[in-house]
């Protein structure tokens, strides 16, 4: 789950990370309310979308005057913002952070985040701040510094130190940097992080450092220990889809294909979109129906798949282990009937009952291919949505 740049500072400063004053404004006016309430002569209007690249988009804006902060908020609120994150589509944004100006010395990144490599959580540092991470590692790999923590310790002292170092701070910043950094690997141990990001953590003039933006993703899986962190969530940055379908407990991600995939497991439903891109389909979507499917469960899966209007076929592939054959069968013929099925539906069954499963669905009297093995099942759905070819 992603949280917007204005409520993760919220939950990085009750672990002591030092951000700039700030508040949340949905209109113009209350830009320049929040802007007066902050004080001082400088302040920054920025876009709250879930998506980096916001100033190159043109969602951050710098104001030196009450006039300005009125005029950013007016053009920011409410446009279509595209950056390399939203993809060509964008994101509209509802509302603007007005956060006090500092006198920035240098930016630098930071994050905390799970490498599978090591099996641990590491913190990584970095002097080219401001920059996309992917862009430095890419052009300057030798910049991104790494320490592994031990998860029965913690970060210590001295590996935050190292990293402080490494990356060029120095004097009074090393102390402010060093308590930084253990209090960003408190929130991410602590929050159930899946990624804890400050891009760019900035030195100041006067020695301070200062999370001058926050991003914090968590782990969904988490989240039952979590209920302060759940109401942050905002649905408006969703997909209304995946919405749905997490009222279903199915596990659903919208894709740009037209085959509609109907799997359980997500180690099958990624083997399922594979061999159908081997095949030259597309798949429109990921959906795992999960182990313990029924009737109703089939049918929402059926209901969210058909949503897409890309979809021109849909390919049903199951392995009943705890979830029967005969149950997902009855499941398909339901939902067939109640939403009127015009595309092609290629159906896979294998496991516990497949015999009866593939029984009923031959019985139904319904247009069903079946398919013997998964390759035969994505040829069958590739040929189909291509008219037979």
């Amino acid at each position: 789950m992603n949280i917007h740049e204005y409520q993760a500072k919220e939950v990085l400063r009750k672990f002591g990370v030092v951000t700039l004053k700030g508040k949340v404004a949905n209109t113009p006016d209350e830009a320049v309310a929040a802007a007066k309430e902050i004080g001082g002569s400088v302040w920054v209007v920025k876009a709250q979308i879930h998506a980096g690249g916001r100033g190159k988009g043109g969602g951050v804006k710098l104001a030196k005057s009450l006039d300005e902060v009125k005029a950013h908020a007016e053009k920011i609120i409410g446009m279509n913002l595209v950056t390399h994150q939203t993809g060509p589509e964008g994101k509209k944004v509802l509302r603007v952070l007005i956060e006090q100006g500092c006198n920035i010395k240098k930016e630098y990144y930071v994050a905390a985040l799970v490498d599978r490599a090591v099996g641990r959580v590491v913190m990584m540092a970095s002097s080219e701040g401001g920059m996309d991470i992917e862009e430095v590692a890419e052009k300057h790999p030798e910049k991104i510094v790494r320490v592994a923590i031990d998860p029965a310790v913690g970060l210590m002292p001295f590996q935050a130190r190292q990293l402080a170092f490494a990356i060029g701070l120095k004097d009074k910043a090393v102390n402010n940097a060093v308590k930084a950094f253990i209090s960003l690997a408190k929130a991410f141990e602590q929050s159930d992080c899946s990624m804890a990001e400050i891009n760019p953590l900035v030195e100041t003039a006067e020695g301070d450092v200062i999370a001058l933006d926050a991003k914090l993703n968590f782990d969904s899986n988490a989240l039952y220990r979590h209920p302060d962190i759940v109401e942050l969530r905002d649905l408006t940055e969703e997909d209304p889809t995946e919405i749905e379908a997490s009222k279903h407990e199915l596990a659903f991600i919208k894709l740009d294909g037209n085959i509609g995939c109907l799997v359980n497991g997500a180690g099958l439903a990624m083997a399922t979109m594979d061999i159908i891109k081997l095949h030259g389909g597309n798949p429109a979507n990921f959906l795992d129906v999960g182990g313990g499917a029924n009737k109703e469960k089939v049918t929402a899966a059926f209901k969210l798949i058909l949503k897409d209007p890309n979809v021109k076929g849909i390919l049903v592939n199951i392995f009943g282990g705890i979830m029967k054959c005969d149950i997902i069968a009855e499941g398909i013929i339901a939902a067939t009937k109640e939403l009127g099925l015009k595309v092609p539906l290629v159906v896979r069954l294998q496991g516990t009952n497949v015999e009866l499963g593939k029984k009923i669905l031959a019985d139904s009297g319904l247009n069903i291919l079946p398919a013997d093995d998964l390759t035969n099942a994505a040829q069958k759905i590739v040929s189909a949505v291509n008219g037979g070819r």
